[in-house]
């Protein structure tokens, strides 16, 4: 049974750095694409980036690009999420996401992911 663990969420000033990490279990992923999502209080759970397992291809959403890097060790099973640049609005509970990859590709929706983890608070104070 897959089970995604999540870790590195923070308090952090605006500008700053964090590394979260979303430690997999219970298939090689080959695969899977796996993703970030995040939610603010009163809003939407929205689309940060996604990874294809295998080939490593990611995927950001507009307001990340440049800032966030998303990455996997496929030794470790773990996926990161480096986020730069920081800003207050980025405040979120984040939640790692993983799905078997399908035809249509790459999903941005909550919908097209099948295991979730518990999600991690991230703070940007400004």
């Amino acid at each position: 049974q897959v089970q995604l663990v999540e870790s590195g969420g923070g308090l952090v000033q605006a500008g700053g750095s964090l590394r979260l990490s979303c430690a997999a279990s219970g298939s090689t992923f080959s695969n899977y694409v796996m993703g970030w999502f995040r939610q603010a209080p009163g809003k939407e759970r929205e689309f940060v980036a996604a990874i294809k397992w295998g080939s490593g291809s990611p995927y950001y959403a507009d307001s990340v690009k440049g800032r966030f890097t998303i990455s996997r060790d496929n030794a470790k099973n773990t996926m990161y999420l480096q986020m730069n640049s920081l800003k207050p609005e980025d405040t979120a509970v984040y939640y790692c996401a993983a799905g078997r990859i399908r035809f249509t590709g790459v999903s941005t929706f909550a919908s097209g992911y099948d295991y979730w983890g518990q999600g991690t608070q991230v703070t940007v104070s400004s």
